[in-house]
Formats: structure tokens, sequence, C-alpha cells
């Protein structure tokens, strides 16, 4: 692993830290008393940390084969923040993003060549300037917060030397100090007997920094929540302050800018601007909300325009990318399930769900999982994500659209096999509870299989497969290895049917022939009695085949 910190680093480095956030963020919710106790800063950091994803990984697909350079993939990454930002924590770790970029692109202090890759010292430089530009965005710095780890981890990195993972490791020491300091610095905290969140965040992106470039994991801080009552909104804000908290992006100059800082102030408190170059991402808590949008009015073209009430959620918010909100009353409750392939997104919307397209390399965002949630246009909605890596990315979207006055439930089904046997048992007439209940022990009680085609030579639980090879994997892991598709199907099936079944379905894709699902239905009505066999068609983008057992 080298010890620098160049584009892949930095890909796996925007990687790691949603992972780190997905993995954390109900703890740091469960800690968010300041400035306002809402429960929201780990999802709307992870929410942030999502947008510079995509950014990245966007820069990445267009130039494959070809890498692209430091300067591009740190720049995606910023910006990905910038308009992906939400909530108090989520702008200004937006802001500490765009000042390491702006160092780590050779904007500021560009004597140093770094088209391909940044050596420790930029990476001290990249953050400190992070730190101070994070302090300049806020209108009125309070320390015990982000912004005091921010500023730990930089003096950190500024006493040592060394290569970029040494100055990396260094910086998430001096953060992890510094958060267990943050309540004694700040009373509210003090008083919930909890470490700042925001803080606590960043100490998880910090530490994705150290694997990403060193490849080693990071013990993660411990939990700091034991105090946290369920009455912590009173106990820790005393039901005062702003009742909205307005965001938005907005196009402007730096002058017209300056003007809008210093109307919001007036306007309320938690005001923080982060930006620059003519796109800016605004947030403050005011009373009138109103008037702060029509600062933003007067100073450029604000849009994206989000304002949610403390006590009530959402209040109001524009969606430019969604087109029109479903207009008349709602249903009662939808389904909303992630599908890989046409022909099963066929299957799933005969069944009534609404249905989000997962694509091959490509799997969705917690924006449009909301945005499936908005369509569904219901009262209550159980989410399928069908995939086991977009658990933390559910979790987010069910979270936010919380906060729209939608109840959510979120079955962790793994494959849209659990997805199909979940949508068997769903019957809309029983109380929201009880159907959750059915959905999530009838997906539970189904086994799933894939079938794949191995890439490259590698190691696998099952041995070592050779480019080409059909990998059979149950339950996520390779139990399979053979030279036939229908000989690896019958021995995966014959694997997972030695613990018993009543019910066996195979999904086939588009270049699996017909006479393989024959071979493989007669295999089970000779070998197993009592066992049925039904049959879909994947369709276009659907993986090779997936096999179910309940």
């Amino acid at each position: 692993m080298p010890q620098v910190l160049d584009v892949h680093a930095v890909r796996a480095w925007c990687a790691l830290a949603l992972e780190a956030l997905g993995r954390d963020r109900e703890e740091i919710d469960a800690i968010n008393v300041y400035p306002v106790a809402d429960g929201d800063t780990g999802t709307n950091l992870y929410l942030t940390v999502e947008s510079a994803v995509q950014a990245v990984e966007a820069v990445f697909t267009g130039l494959e084969p070809a890498p692209p350079a430091l300067p591009d993939v740190v720049h995606a990454m910023a910006h990905g923040a910038l308009i992906g930002a939400r909530g108090n924590s989520g702008t200004i770790l937006a802001q500490l993003l765009r000042g390491m970029a702006q160092v780590l692109a050779g904007d500021v202090g560009g004597e140093v060549d770094h088209s391909e890759s940044a050596d420790g010292d930029s990476l001290r430089h990249a953050l400190r300037r992070a730190a101070e530009s994070a302090r300049e965005a806020v209108a009125h710095p309070v320390e015990g917060t982000v912004l005091t780890v921010a500023d730990a981890a930089a003096d950190a990195a500024d006493g040592h030397s060394g290569h970029c993972g040494d100055v990396a490791r260094a910086a998430y020491d001096g953060a992890r100090a510094a958060l267990d300091a943050t309540p004694g610095q700040l009373a509210v905290l003090g008083r919930a007997g909890v470490v700042d969140a925001g803080g606590r965040g960043l100490v998880a992106v910090l530490g994705a920094l150290t694997e990403a470039i060193s490849g080693d994991p990071v013990a993660p801080p411990g939990v700091h929540h034991a105090r946290v009552a369920a009455d912590q909104s009173l106990d820790c804000a005393d039901g005062e302050g702003p009742a909205f908290e307005v965001i938005y992006l907005l196009e402007a100059d730096d002058q017209a800018v300056a003007r809008l800082r210093t109307r919001l102030d007036g306007l309320g408190d938690s005001l923080v601007v982060v930006g620059g170059d003519g796109l800016w991402n605004v947030h403050v808590h005011v009373d009138d909300a109103g008037a702060a949008v029509e600062a933003g009015v007067e100073a450029g073209r604000p849009y994206r325009i989000r304002i949610t009430h403390f006590a009530a959620g959402d209040a109001h918010a524009t969606h430019p990318t969604s087109g029109s909100a479903p207009t008349g009353e709602r249903a009662q409750r939808a389904i909303v399930a992630v599908v890989p392939g046409e022909g099963l997104a066929g299957l799933y919307s005969e069944a009534g769900a609404t249905v989000v397209p997962e694509r091959p390399g490509e799997v969705p965002g917690s924006g449009e999982l909301v945005e499936a949630i908005r369509r569904a246009h219901a009262r209550e909605v159980v989410l399928l994500p069908n995939d086991a890596e977009l658990r933390h990315t559910a979790a987010a979207a069910a979270e936010q659209a919380r906060t729209e006055g939608v109840r959510v439930a979120l079955i962790p089904t793994r494959s849209a096999i659990q997805g199909i046997a979940a949508l068997a048992v769903h019957e809309k007439e029983r109380r929201f509870d009880e159907d959750v209940v059915a959905m999530t022990s009838a997906a539970g009680a189904t086994r799933y299989a894939e079938l794949a085609v191995a890439e490259r030579q590698s190691w696998t639980m099952a041995g070592i497969c050779q480019a080409g090879d059909f990998l059979g994997l149950i339950d996520g892991d390779v139990a399979v290895i053979g030279e036939d598709v229908t000989r690896t199907a019958r021995t995966t099936l014959d694997r997972m049917l030695a613990a018993g079944g009543e019910m066996v379905t195979l999904v086939l894709g588009d270049e699996v022939p017909d006479e393989v699902a024959d071979r493989l239905e007669r295999h089970v009505r000779e070998t197993y009695l009592a066992v049925d066999t039904v049959v879909y068609r994947g369709g276009r983008n659907s993986a090779l085949m997936l096999i179910g057992v309940e």
C-alpha cells in the first residue's frame, strides 16, 4: 500500500468514509444535541459524503480505463459534498473537504505538481487549510464542536513528519483526543453526557482517510451516549431557538454572498455559508424562513431549497430534478423496492411495488430511494433494498422520508429473491406492524444464491477460481466453482436444499437458455419430493441466475 494520497486512495477514502458513517449513523444521530437536538447529524453527514462518492465515481467512470488526475478527483469530491451537503455538520464537512481539495489540487500553494499524488507535507497543509476554511465559513464559531476537532487534527498533523499514512494517523489520533474533550468545552454536551455529534462524524471520516492511505483499519471511537434520555431535546435545547432550518444552493458572486451573510446573521443563528467560484451552500436556523429565502433571491439564484420545521418535519421542499410531486390523496401503504433487471422490475410492478432499478455496477443512492418513496405517495411505506450493500443507504433514505411525515419500515432484504418472498405475503389490509412482521419473516426464511462468472483468478471460500469459471454464491459467499452453468446451478441447488425447503425460485438472465431451467426443474422434481419450482426471466441488466429456497 503506497504511503501517498493518489487518486485511488481518494476514491477508497470516500467509499470507506461512507461505509463508516453508514455504520455509525444511528449512534451519531443519537448523540446529536447541539446546536439543535433534532437527531439527524449522522444521517446528514452520510448524505453529504454519499454525494461526494457519487461525484468521484462519475469522474472515474467517465475516464475509464485511464485514471483521472488527482485535481479532477479532489475537485469532484469537494463539489459533490457541496451540492449534497445537509444540515449544519454536513455543510461544515463540505467546506472541510473543499479546503483540503484546494491544497491537494494545487489551487493554493500550487508550486508542487499534484497531478498524480500528494505527499505528507501536502496532506498536512491540506488539513490546516480545511480547518481554517471551515472556521471562516461559520458566522459565530463555538468551541467543543466539529471546528475544534478539525483544528486538533490539523495541529496533530503539523507536529508530525513522515509519509501520508503517518500524517493521517496523527490527525486521526489528535481528532479522537479532541472529541473526548468536547463535553468539557460545551455545556450542553456536558449536561447530556455526550461528545459533539459533528466531531464524532469527522473522526469517522479521518479514520477512513487513515485506512485508505495505510491499508490498516483504525479502532473506531467508543460509544458516547450513555446519558442521553428520551427527553434530551428538552434537557439540552430547552425548547428555545429558531423554529426552522433553511438550506439552499445559491449561484451568486462573492460580494453578494458577503451581503447575504450579514443579512442572514441578523435573521437567525447557526449560519454556515460554504463554497466559492459562484456556487454556495447556505445553511441557517431562523424563525422567518421566507425572509431567509428572500435574502437568497436578492443575492442570486437559490435552488434546491429545503425548509425543515424542527418540531414537525419538512415544512416545504423543492426538488428540481424530480419533477412535480404526486398530487391527490395519499395511499395508505406502498412497497418501494430496488430491483435488478427489467423482467423482475415488471414482476414487482405487477405486484404493486414502486421500483427503483439497479443497474450493473451502479447502485442507487439514497436520493433515488427518497424520490421513489415520494412517488409512492403513501402514508406508510415498506422499503425493500434487496442488496446487502444498500443497507446503510436504505436506512438513510428511510430516515429522510420519516422527516417528511412518511412512516417507513425497512426490511433488510439482501436479494431480489427475498424481496419476492416478502411481496408474496404482503397484505395491505393488515395493520402496518403485522404486515411488516409477516414480510420480514418470509424474507428471512428464504435462502438465496446467485450464479456469476469469475472475472479473474482469485481465492474464494470454495477454492481457487479461474477467469471464466461459474461461481455459485450462497448467501453472498462462494460455495461452488464449476465450468458448466447447469452443473454449477444444480450443485448450488443441492447445497441449499440439503437443509430442506418447499419452494425453489429461479430467476434467469437473458444469456441463460430455457433448457437450463428445464433441467433444473426436472432435477428438483425427481430428487426432492413435494418441492415446487417457479421460474422467472430477469431480463436485461439482471444477474446470470438467482436462486431462492424457502
